[in-house]
């Protein structure tokens, strides 16, 4: 089981749940929980044992030095923050690490037993995947949740994927067979830029959380990272003609798909997410 300590006392908290591995292309989930753990001084309340969980001849643990010069090892595993969102007025819960390698029921039923320990009220998982999308548009992020009232509320819609899955399935699975609310948000990576990171799809995907939450989230320099990677991008396809025709077919096969969804409610949710960033001066 996993030791909670110095058990905080804490409101509504909200769980926000990724894993590096098969779920994370490019970093971009994972990267989100890093976002926030930084942009929330979240802190460190437990971790699950590796031992019970990880191949160290897969994830292997890494030696380095720390702050006192001190050679030390640091193993691969999964961890459990806490923070307190100034302009929110519930807690957060933010579970960062690795995919397992066995025992994943029991991986999740630990993890969703700190978080219950912790009071969670509600959990969100985080995911990525490869895709044939332009990285010249916005990410697409799709949404699933396991309650009516989330899936109304959030303009969401119940999955209907049937195929392998990962860490991020099993544990929304779990929560499905303890009666958690839980919610999923799956960004799609550019599959041809599949290199961490993809700080774009990062942005989309803490738009979504953006919009769970009600709350603006400090974005520091992700948004100019974004701008950044997408001009990368667009240097590498201009020197491989066969790379810039596979992006145009992209870009009109996203463009005759979405035309009928570029007004509307997208639009009006992006505008009531700027107005939300303003704050009081809008």
């Amino acid at each position: 089981m996993i030791e909670i300590d110095d058990l905080p006392d804490l409101v509504q908290p909200v769980v926000i749940a990724a894993f590096e591995g098969w779920n994370d292309a490019a970093d971009a989930a994972s990267s989100v929980v890093d976002h926030l753990i930084d942009a929330w001084q979240a802190r460190v309340v437990g971790a699950v044992d590796p031992e019970d969980f990880y191949d160290f001849q897969v994830n292997r643990p890494v030696v380095g030095t720390d702050e006192n010069g001190h050679r030390r090892i640091s193993w691969p595993s999964t961890q459990i923050a806490v923070a307190s969102p100034p302009d929110l007025d519930r807690d957060v819960i933010l579970v960062r690490g690795i995919e397992p390698n066995m025992r994943w029921r029991q991986f999740c039923a630990e993890l969703l037993a700190a978080c219950d320990e912790l009071g969670g009220a509600l959990v969100v998982t985080l995911g990525a995947l490869l895709a044939d999308t332009p990285h010249t548009r916005p990410i697409p992020v799709t949404g699933t949740a396991t309650e009516p009232d989330l899936v109304d509320r959030l303009r969401l819609e119940q999955s209907t994927y049937e195929g392998p899955t990962g860490i991020v399935g099993v544990f929304q699975d779990a929560c499905v067979r303890l009666d958690i609310p839980a919610v999923s948000y799956w960004a799609a990576v550019p599959h041809y830029v599949a290199q961490p990171p993809c700080p774009k799809a990062t942005l989309a995907l803490l738009g979504q959380i953006e919009e769970l939450l009600e709350v603006s989230i400090p974005l520091g320099d992700l948004a100019e990272d974004a701008r950044a990677w997408e001009r990368g991008v667009d240097d590498l396809a201009e020197q491989d003609p066969d790379i810039a025709e596979y992006i145009q077919e992209l870009e009109e096969a996203r463009d005759t798909t979405e035309l009928p969804e570029a007004s509307g409610d997208a639009i009006a949710r992006e505008f009531e997410r700027y107005l939300k960033r303003r704050g009081p001066e809008a």
